[in-house]
């Protein structure tokens, strides 16, 4: 097995890379980050007219042609006006819950640089009985950047289609092997993706393969990257790095979701989107008790790139491996360090053994 271990170098990145505003649709100032840090390990760079980044390491052999792929899209907001008083106006980018989002501070990414405001609506104060009973919609709520006039707004360069993302710096936890930060959905899985490429060519580990690490973009609102980057890799197989509802939470019963945190990835025999190759799932299952990597067995209700990278072409084998993840899809979530270094370590191991004959199998082609 890997002897892979996060450094504070690549903790630093994780703060850097999560920190960035960059929802579905605006996700370049991540692209240029990972080029910055990974270009270097990479025999080539390939990019798709959506803006997904594909670094690829050449093997001993071209074929088969395995894809890993993270998404770096955030779930996000974008502005949709600016009214008289000062207020913006804003519709998500992905998929979130509206009792999340009041009282939570923003960053507007504009033609000048940031501005930061915080999401807001009427007064509870002034809520009838009835209305505090339910939920606030985001069409009822604004973003309060502390202006007074829709001048000052415009000013400060903010535009109608700015995008918007949660204020909310990385950080670790009390627990030396927990973070805590926003765009683990899934920076994490790009992150995975990265790593293991520059595992692979830090130690000269051979793979009898062609490897195209992937960021891709767009999957919150449709898997769109993974729609088109699939024709730039060509894959024959796809390992999507992602993260997983932690269930270990209060008031989530074990049988809607399984993964606990700090129990090791998952390995997802279920979502919405897939359902993964019967034989592809059984090999990665045997690698990661061969390679003694802790694992855990999750059906998830959501979908992920995967669900497009399977149906590219004639089909291909495809699997998500996940991380455990609390509280995805708000200001911030929480992994634990351990689970992303058996990810990465059950990936490497991976693509260590899919040689054409093996990938053969899964197919009987």
């Amino acid at each position: 097995m890997s002897n892979y271990k996060i450094t504070e170098k690549e903790l630093q990145f994780l703060k850097d890379v999560t920190e960035i505003v960059a929802p579905s649709g605006f996700e370049e100032p991540v692209m240029e980050l990972i080029k910055q840090h990974y270009s270097r390990y990479a025999d080539s760079v390939k990019r798709d007219n959506l803006g997904s980044l594909i670094l690829v390491k050449k093997g001993s052999s071209d074929t088969p042609k395995i894809l890993v792929a993270g998404h770096v899209d955030e779930v996000g907001f974008l502005v949709t006006s600016i009214t008289q008083e000062g207020f913006l106006t804003f519709v998500p980018l992905g998929g979130w819950f509206e009792q999340v989002l009041l009282a939570q501070r923003v960053v507007i990414r504009t033609k000048n640089g940031p501005v930061y405001g915080v999401i807001t609506s009427k007064p509870p104060h002034l809520l009838t009985p009835e209305e505090r009973q339910k939920v606030v919609q985001i069409n009822q709520m604004y973003i309060d950047v502390g202006a007074t006039s829709k001048e000052e707004v415009e000013k400060l360069g903010i535009r109608v289609g700015d995008p918007v993302a949660p204020w909310s710096p990385f950080m670790k936890t009390a627990f030396p092997d927990r973070i805590m930060a926003k765009a683990l959905d899934d920076r994490i899985g790009a992150f995975i993706a990265l790593e293991t490429l520059r595992y692979l060519r830090e130690n000269n580990i051979e793979h009898r393969n062609t490897l195209y690490a992937a960021a891709t973009v767009q999957e919150e609102v449709g898997l769109r990257g993974a729609e088109t980057v699939g024709w730039i890799a060509d894959h024959d197989v796809a390992i999507v790095t992602e993260v997983d509802i932690a269930g270990d939470v209060p008031g989530i019963k074990p049988s809607e979701a399984q993964a606990k945190v700090g129990k090791g990835p998952t390995i997802v025999v279920w979502d919405r989107s897939m359902i993964p190759n019967p034989r592809f799932k059984e090999f990665v299952i045997e690698v990661a008790e061969e390679a003694k990597i802790p694992y855990q067995l999750s059906a998830v209700s959501g979908g992920t790139d995967a669900g497009r990278l399977h149906l590219y072409k004639g089909g291909r084998p495809s699997i998500v491996i996940g991380v455990p993840t609390r509280h995805i899809h708000s200001h911030v979530s929480i992994v634990s360090i351990s689970d992303v270094e058996n990810a990465v370590r059950l990936v490497v191991e991976l693509v260590k053994r899919l040689d054409a004959e093996t990938v053969k199998k899964f197919t009987n082609i």
